[in-house]
């Protein structure tokens, strides 16, 4: 059971986010839904709410593992996307160079710090950090990151204060 206010609240931030960016396209990359039958459920002023936000922009759903097709809700439904040099996916895939993906929903706690969403990049992807109010995250040692980002890599921790760290590695 998800809280009763995990929509509303990702609708806030994500309201705020794009009157601070007017971006000209909106890319999510898959379960922005907990399920198809999740997205059905919104209420008729979230669903209005969603649409003025898309008014006048590209909005581009990408296909999640939880939202494995289209919803109802306007906008391209995409398995992929590939914009200029990037691709833009849900689940990253190994080998795979200029990158953008989501799923695993990287944290990092760092000594002091407690556990923050974070990006994981380098020179080949980015792995976004969770963008919903209740989504939870991995941690970036997780054995799936680490062999996603075999050299050098990066965090940098969200919050008021973005921290950039280099991405902890464990040894087996």
């Amino acid at each position: 059971m998800l809280p009763p206010y995990e929509t509303q609240a990702t609708l806030d931030k994500l309201h705020a986010d794009i009157d601070a960016t007017n971006p000209a396209t909106v890319i999510c990359l898959g379960d922005s839904f907990d399920d198809l039958t999740a997205a059905g459920t919104l209420t008729d002023d979230m669903r209005l709410w969603l649409m003025r936000l898309q008014a006048g922009r590209r909005w581009i759903w990408v296909e999640g593992n939880h939202d494995a097709g289209p919803v109802d809700l306007g906008g391209e439904h995409l398995s992929q996307v590939r914009a200029g040099s990037l691709n833009w996916r849900h689940i990253a895939e190994p080998g795979q160079l200029a990158e953008v993906s989501g799923h695993y929903h990287p944290k990092l706690a760092l000594p002091g710090c407690p556990a923050r969403a974070c990006f994981l990049f380098d020179t080949a992807r980015v792995i976004m950090p969770a963008y919903g109010a209740y989504t939870g995250g991995l941690h970036c040692t997780a054995p799936v990151l680490q062999a996603l980002f075999p050299g050098p890599a990066y965090a940098v921790l969200t919050g008021k204060r973005a921290i950039l760290a280099p991405m902890p590695r464990v040894t087996p």
